[in-house]
């Protein structure tokens, strides 16, 4: 089936699915969150930085920063299920190997969630503001971007240091969110994967640290249905999109929209830290 059809069924699907629940949210609101979802996603999956959209877009409209962070860490996992079940079915990712990161990240993005529930917002922002600035220098001085066909050699690859880091990226993600699949792309194409591949992993860490974190925010209470439904039929369709157009990006641009995200990134924590 076409990818356009199947993206249209998702659609379609989604609001068939908020029109049948019990909310008093109007469509039109529903469908601007849709909307944000697809725009966030679609820029987290090749660069990171999706929740720089979704999460001020979405505090923007009215809704408290709590259900806001619930609603993305249901929408972003859902979207990042949704690939992760395509990219498994065409055979680019193998469950054997991946399953350790999924675990690793679960793990994470709960410690992270659990974290940021006791910590002030001004030291969270500090903490981010100092990680956005080392993973901007890492991208700027890194040479791998440039290698096109750049092939992943399992005996390089050091599983138990990835795993370990699959932990702190999801806590990270679980605890804070933006940025967090910038930095999976980064250390991913360090330990020698192409940017195809570490882009693919990264959706793979992004399930883990979002069911991780859900399972913790959903406990909280914060969390209203049809926001979450909304914004996970956005990201579905931005995840898709960009994971079909992401072989034909080149290096130099991919590195150049990471880069770029980083930079939007920095300066809006540093503006919340003010």
């Amino acid at each position: 089936m076409n990818t356009w059809i199947k993206l249209s069924i998702v659609l379609v699907s989604g609001i068939i699915i908020l029109l049948q629940m019990d909310s008093t949210t109007s469509i039109l609101f529903l469908s601007s969150i849709i909307c944000i979802g697809i725009l966030g996603s679609f820029i987290g999956t090749l660069a990171g930085g999706g929740g720089l959209i979704t999460l001020p877009a979405m505090i923007l409209l009215g809704i408290p920063i709590h259900f806001s962070i619930a609603t993305n860490k249901f929408s972003s996992g859902i979207a990042s299920l949704s690939s992760l079940l395509v990219l498994l079915k065409t055979k680019e990712l193998n469950i054997k190997i991946i399953y350790p990161y999924i675990i690793s990240s679960i793990i994470g993005g709960g410690v992270g969630a659990l974290i940021t529930a006791n910590l002030p917002e001004k030291s969270l922002n500090l903490i981010a503001i100092c990680l956005l600035i080392f993973a901007f220098v890492i991208s700027i001085k890194s040479k791998k971007w440039y290698s096109e066909h750049q092939e992943t050699h399992k005996n390089t690859v050091n599983k138990r240091s990835s795993q370990i880091m699959s932990f702190f990226i999801g806590m990270y993600d679980g605890g804070f969110g933006p940025g967090s699949s910038t930095f999976s792309i980064l250390y991913f194409i360090k330990t020698r994967y192409t940017y195809v591949k570490a882009t693919q992993m990264s959706r793979v860490l992004n399930l883990g640290s979002c069911f991780g974190a859900f399972l913790i925010f959903y406990q909280t209470g914060f969390l209203q249905w049809d926001y979450a439904i909304a914004l996970a039929t956005g990201s579905i369709i931005g995840t898709q999109i960009a994971l079909k157009i992401v072989s034909k990006i080149p290096m130099k641009m991919a590195k150049g929209l990471v880069t770029t995200i980083l930079i939007f990134l920095i300066i809006q924590v540093a503006w919340q830290f003010k």
